[in-house]
């Protein structure tokens, strides 16, 4: 290890990775590290946190069981234990993730929070500033995925509410709550589910169902939906394939929007697979709204000291409120050369192709297909990177005196 210039002219400790740099080591950021190895390959995962999947493990309700069946969810070379449930809960989640890296060995290094990185044209390398490092790779894995930070909404009259204001990610049981009338703004899969948890603790739950949303059973006869609609997809287009599916939720949940729930005009897979807008997984939801446990309110107008004024003219008092309001990409607050993403973090090209950047750049964890998506990229992203690797490792020795490198 020896310094180097950082970005800015200041001395840095650089360190010399013999592999791509994963930044993030969640899910998808385990899954490639896997696939390296796997092909024997050497890598560093870089994590912000101070343990690996650290949105399971610190931001997430307790009630939380993965919505699709264990076997859509597995990673790479390690199917799930047999013992666990079809539906494995947050905490089973976690013990197999905890499971993975210790089979793979994978050891990230942690309290790494990545500043910047960039691609010098010079050198043809990666330089990656964290608090304490610049790491410097041919390769760049972004696995930090879709849903790295809250979304916190600006609401007219915020700053003036009486009581506690969370977001879903430091939601953890409506045990807090028992007998409390709670506001929930957004009718997602986490608005449903903190509003069904709500109700089991007795308190009164006011979900804002703004914008349309597909409910759909989570399991249709004994078979997953999801898994259903994978399965039909084979052989039927996608539109027939979504009146399939709607023609049977509506069946086994009636008309969502008799209660406030509206649909969205868009097939529920044809929607999720253009836009990455997932549908809601009923286990409970729709039976607590139906019977009037969960009231469904329009768009919240504005937040005052004691509740909320709603748009319909409608006001009502809350003793706390809930921003289920979802996550985003943080890849533009420190991915510098942002060629292959968005405005908005995501990758420019659409699926399937969308794991390969340029200049040695890859991502995982942006399919908005889930941990099947994420398992998929990182077996292709490990290929790629074992095709060049005997090529790019032997150019790096060459040029690595240009920027002052040393093996650690």
């Amino acid at each position: 290890m020896e310094s180097c210039k950082g970005p800015e002219g200041e001395e840095v400790k650089c360190v010399w990775v013999h592999g791509p740099i994963i930044v993030g080591a969640g899910p998808s950021g385990l899954a490639v590290a896997a696939c390296l190895s796997h092909h024997g390959l050497p890598y560093v995962i870089l994590e912000r946190s101070h343990c690996i999947n650290s949105l399971w493990q610190h931001r997430t309700y307790d009630r939380l069981k993965l919505h699709l069946p264990k076997h859509f969810c597995q990673l790479p070379f390690m199917p799930f234990p047999h013992h666990f449930p079809k539906y494995p809960s947050k905490n089973q989640f976690i013990s197999y993730l905890h499971s993975y890296a210790q089979r793979f060995n994978i050891r990230p290094r942690f309290n790494q929070s990545v500043h910047t990185a960039h691609f010098d044209p010079v050198s043809q390398f990666w330089l990656v500033r964290t608090n304490d490092f610049q790491y410097i790779s041919p390769w760049l894995v972004v696995a930090t995925g879709e849903n790295a930070d809250p979304v916190i909404p600006s609401i007219l009259g915020m700053d003036s509410f009486h009581g506690p204001i969370v977001h879903t990610s430091a939601y953890k049981s409506g045990s807090h709550y028992k007998n409390k009338r709670v506001l929930v703004i957004g009718c997602g899969n986490s608005g449903m589910e903190v509003s069904l948890d709500l109700c089991r603790h007795n308190a009164t739950p006011y979900m804002v169902a703004r914008n349309t949303v597909h409910v759909l059973p989570r399991e249709m006869f004994g078979f997953s939906t999801f898994g259903m609609a994978m399965g039909l997809l084979k052989w039927l287009p996608i539109k027939l394939v979504d009146k399939v599916v709607l023609a049977l939720a509506g069946l086994m949940l009636g008309d969502t929007a008799r209660y406030g729930v509206r649909r969205p005009k868009t097939g529920p897979i044809e929607l999720k697979l253009v836009t990455g807008k997932t549908p809601v997984l009923d286990v409970g939801q729709v039976a607590q709204i139906r019977s009037g446990n969960i009231k469904v309110m329009e768009g919240v107008k504005e937040i005052t000291r004691n509740g909320a004024k709603f748009m319909d003219g409608q006001e009502k008092e809350f003793s706390a409120i809930i921003l289920a309001t979802g996550y985003k990409s943080n890849v533009p607050t420190w991915l510098k050369s942002r060629e292959s993403f968005t405005k908005d973090g995501m990758p420019k090209t659409p699926f399937p192709m969308g794991w390969k950047g340029e200049n040695g750049l890859y991502t995982v964890g942006f399919t908005r297909r889930g941990l099947l998506g994420s398992a998929s990229d990182a077996v292709k992203i490990a290929e790629d990177i074992a095709d060049q690797w005997m090529s790019v490792k032997d150019k790096s020795y060459r040029n690595s005196h240009m920027i002052l490198l040393k093996s650690t």
